[in-house]
């Protein structure tokens, strides 16, 4: 780290106008390449002007000039989120609040009261619980839901997979004699004696068939929520996020508001691709995606990548790994030879890759379990073969479960990749207690990518509420920091592998330039310096030199984006 003992660094052909804005008086972590320290800077347009000592920048002054002395607060460049979900998670409590879920009876109980309103027959759905967060560590079980809400057919659904109750089993064409279809991805979960379905549903949307709810929701119902939590993003010091898997109503939703200039987020999208669709649906879709006004480079909304399903969750027991899962109580696992899920094969997988670099589009897959990880860094790998892939910034999302040789092929090939810290914190627990440290070695091995030069960053995968911490999948970015220092998970005093700590410049730059480089934007954003974006934020407390547990909870006192106040804490 460099502090402010250096000259000020102005374009010449900004010496022209005065500045709109200077904020001077400050701590000014710029995260450039030395990642200075300032003690000013100044905005014109929507563009950082200059940076430098406090002297040098008042100088630039005119008379129209907002100047903010800053007090000796801290500012980092806007946050960048690596991996959200924001047209959907804004929707998730539309028609009603859904409480904190701790405990299978916190579940249990909220079916019951659903079924008191919904009507008879009708379908109680429940999204996104995850049991490596029930106390219990464990899905509720068919008779529990049976026991809950008899004359409904429920889904207890986490991720991929869900938990059926009998009525849902049997709308859903699933009996004791009846097998899946050929060629089908998911797998029913059956007694070993009886060889009845156990209710446990892997990759459950082949199998289930929810009619929808009917509930009106309108165009604008839609951008209210999705404005109310950029809003939130902002107030954490986000201005930019990726929606890693955006449909092509979620893309004219995101076009509507940045036709009327009303987003508060840059957001990158990947567009949405069925792996499971023909290869000829495949490559029209991407065609589609790479022929759209979209796609070409607008700072705000830019259409630039692709997304597809490769495993299934470690949340839910279908991350595909390189060695069995084990048998688990946790999971409802009972084969020992269960790897997981794979849903695309590695000739498919390739053809996926390929026509997405083809076409000027980031591929990336869901890929959780080192299995997944590991086949897609083979596809990669084969087509660099042809051609280098470097340039298309190849991406793996989530990549979880890793390996040292994992890390160093990406290195090589310049694959870059999303991760979510904050199921170190969430997670820890459960996944240590099923699968033990040896195999945790290289779950989400921070500092071995930062010591390879992997460009890895850091997101939330954010499906649920509004809310930093109270999201079911949190998307507060400096909780996210902290628990990439601290690697100490809840309801346990065993961290997971504390040597894979990182400093505080590290876990900066997960959020800041690492996430610019992810979306092929580090000449625009992620740092303070000349010429990029004026986003921008003050800080509640010195990230730089507070105590490590205060790391957690800071947020913004003012967040700019394109050098305009969208957050103000009040």
């Amino acid at each position: 780290m460099r502090l402010s003992c250096f000259a000020l660094l102005l374009p010449a052909a900004l010496f022209a106008q005065a500045p709109d804005l200077i904020l001077h008086n400050g701590k000014i972590v710029t995260v450039d390449d030395g990642f200075t320290v300032a003690q000013a800077f100044a905005v014109r347009g929507d563009r950082i002007a200059a940076v430098g000592p406090n002297d040098s920048v008042l100088r630039l002054r005119g008379a129209s000039t907002r100047v903010i002395d800053l007090q000796g607060k801290t500012v980092l460049p806007g946050l960048i989120d690596s991996h959200v979900h924001a047209t959907g998670a804004s929707m998730y409590e539309f028609d009603h609040p859904i409480g904190d879920m701790e405990t299978v009876a916190d579940v249990l109980n909220y079916i019951r009261s659903r079924a008191a309103v919904v009507p008879e027959g009708e379908w109680i759905v429940l999204q996104q619980v995850f049991i490596t967060r029930l106390r219990e560590q464990r899905y509720p079980t068919r008779a529990e839901l049976d026991q809950a809400a008899p004359r409904h057919p429920v889904a207890f659904r986490t991720g991929p997979d869900a938990s059926l109750n009998s009525l849902a089993l049997a709308r859903s064409g699933i009996t004791r004699d009846k097998e899946p279809p050929a060629g089908a991805t998911g797998k029913v979960e059956r007694d070993l004696k009886t060889k009845e379905p156990t209710g446990i549903v892997r990759g459950a949307g082949e199998f289930l068939r929810i009619p929808s709810s009917g509930r009106r929701v309108t165009l604008a119902d839609r951008e209210k929520q999705l404005k109310l939590l950029f809003t939130d993003y902002n107030s954490l010091g986000i201005t930019s996020v990726a929606d890693r898997n955006a449909g092509d109503d979620a893309v004219e939703l995101y076009r509507g508001l940045r036709q009327r200039n009303e987003l508060t987020c840059r957001v990158f999208l990947s567009y949405s691709v069925n792996a499971q669709a023909p290869e000829a649906d495949i490559e029209a879709r991407m065609k589609k995606a790479a022929a759209s006004p979209l796609h070409r480079y607008d700072n705000f909304l830019w259409l630039r990548g692709i997304k597809v399903f490769l495993d299934g969750g470690m949340l839910t027991g279908s991350a595909y790994m390189r060695q069995p899962w084990g048998v688990s109580e946790i999971y409802s696992i009972t084969d020992p030879n269960y790897r997981g899920m794979l849903y695309i094969q590695p000739d498919k997988l390739r053809f996926i890759a390929r026509t997405a670099l083809m076409n000027e589009l980031q591929p990336t897959a869901h890929s959780v379990g080192d299995g997944a990880v590991h086949a897609l860094i083979d596809a990669y790998e084969a087509i660099n073969k042809e051609k280098p892939v470097r340039d298309g910034r190849p991406c793996i999302t989530h990549c979880n479960f890793m390996s040292l040789e994992a890390v160093r092929k990406m290195a090589e090939l310049g694959i870059v990749a999303d991760l979510q810290p904050a199921w170190l914190e969430r997670d820890g627990a459960t996944l240590h207690k099923q699968f033990g440290a040896a195999r945790l070695r290289y779950f989400q091995p921070y500092k071995t990518l930062f010591e390879h030069g992997v460009k890895v960053g850091g997101g939330s995968d954010h499906m649920q509420k509004i809310g930093g911490l109270r999201s079911i999948n949190p998307y507060h970015p400096f909780f996210g920091m902290w628990i990439a220092l601290a690697r100490q998970p809840r309801w346990t005093d065993q961290p997971v592998s504390p040597e894979e700590r990182i400093t505080r410049q590290q876990a900066i730059r997960l959020y800041t330039t690492n996430n610019a480089f992810l979306t092929f934007e580090e000449k625009e954003k992620g740092s303070i310096e000349p010429g990029k974006l004026a986003d921008f934020f003050i800080l509640t407390d010195d990230i730089l030199t507070c105590p490590l547990d205060r790391v957690k909870d800071i947020a913004a006192e003012r967040t700019w984006v394109g050098g305009k106040l969208v957050w103000e804490r009040k």
